[in-house]
């Protein structure tokens, strides 16, 4: 299945993209695909608490994945 995930701020920053296209298999959750996309960013997500939403909508715990969703993944808002 094909999924989508829209980064932002520090995400974005580290992985030097606006957008990732991920093919997964059956089953794998948010959960699985924030420690994918953690794992591409090697340890500069540390400590960085992300928030996800799946089609617009936060999810507070994870969820499984679907063919066509659009994962965003939010940290904390930064300014000043």
């Amino acid at each position: 299945m094909k999924v989508i995930v829209k980064c932002f701020s520090q995400v974005r920053y580290h992985l030097g993209k606006d957008e990732l296209v991920f093919h997964l298999e059956e089953g794998v959750t948010t959960s699985d695909l924030e420690e994918k996309v953690r794992e591409q960013a090697g340890d500069l997500l540390e400590g960085v608490s992300l928030r996800v939403a799946v089609n617009q909508k936060y999810t507070p715990e994870a969820v499984e994945l679907k063919d066509g969703d659009e994962v965003a993944l939010i940290p904390p808002v930064q300014g000043g």
